[in-house]
């Protein structure tokens, strides 16, 4: 009994310093609320004469009043168009189609669903395409870019000037035959000259050209690997062993020989000297 009456006692004690606790605790919260309150209607009454410093991102729209804002406006208008086809670009003026393609039938002929991933055969693509590109980028930075940037020639003077280097490496690519269809379908008459056939038709018949080498080259590429699978179908059926896929066994060999040949090496070799 002595002990229960003891728990009691303490507990009381200890039960008085927990509500002093929070009425305190309580009176702290309803002096910063009012403390609050008085701030905020301060600021509401000073209103306009307070500026806002708050970090933030403002955007405004300005009217062109004269006519060299106007043409400067336009060039904003027309650079962030070239920006955003940046990446159709790429793939229709340069040799990024062609490598591509020919990366893609190599990994599907040795089987490998993943393997490089899509990440490295694009990243490769594209660094294989600025080294073929270096030249011609280089000619248009000295025939074009840097002209247009030291105020030597005008925008539209350096966009034709830009042109003829690339239009010089479309035109080396290209079949004549597809380029004499495309002229065809596009009702023009026939240019006296190669280098003067429009952009618009020289575009779809280089890229026309750049599927059917792509084409060519990946079937050159997968003879050696279908050899390599019928061979082991047809030893894994003289044992016998016919749940066993053959695609699974034929593989190992496909890698084997791909690195005994130096396959990678060979592969960018003729890449690269196709251009």
């Amino acid at each position: 009994m002595t002990a229960v009456i003891k728990k009691a006692l303490a507990d009381k004690k200890l039960q008085k310093p927990l509500k002093i606790f929070a009425i305190s605790l309580c009176i702290t919260v309803i002096l910063a609320c009012m403390l609050c309150m008085v701030s905020y209607a301060d600021e509401a009454d000073e209103g306009n004469e307070i500026i806002n410093t708050n970090p933030g991102v403002t955007i405004t729209v300005n009217g062109a009043d004269t006519k060299t804002d106007r043409v400067e406006s336009l060039e904003i208008l027309f650079l962030m168009t070239i920006l955003a086809l940046l990446p159709s670009i790429l793939i229709m003026l340069t040799a990024f189609t062609r490598i591509i393609i020919v990366l893609s039938f190599v990994r599907n002929a040795m089987g490998l669903q993943q393997t490089p991933p899509n990440q490295v055969l694009i990243g490769l693509a594209l660094f294989l395409t600025l080294f073929i590109m270096q030249p011609v980028i280089t000619e248009i930075k000295d025939v074009s870019y840097t002209p247009y940037v030291e105020g030597e020639i005008t925008q539209s003077e350096a966009i034709k000037a830009a042109e003829a280097p690339i239009k010089k490496f479309m035109l080396k690519q290209t079949k004549n035959k597809d380029l004499s269809l495309f002229i065809s379908l596009s009702k023009e008459e026939t240019p006296q000259k190669a280098e003067d056939v429009s952009m618009l038709t020289l575009v779809p018949a280089f890229i026309v050209s750049e599927i059917k080498r792509a084409f060519t080259a990946g079937l050159l590429l997968y003879v050696p690997f279908i050899v390599i699978d019928m061979v082991v179908s047809s030893v894994l059926m003289s044992m016998g062993m016919i749940m066993l896929p053959p695609t699974m066994i034929a593989m190992p060999f496909k890698i084997m020989v791909f690195l005994i040949t130096d396959g990678w090496g060979l592969l960018i070799k003729s890449l690269v000297m196709g251009f």
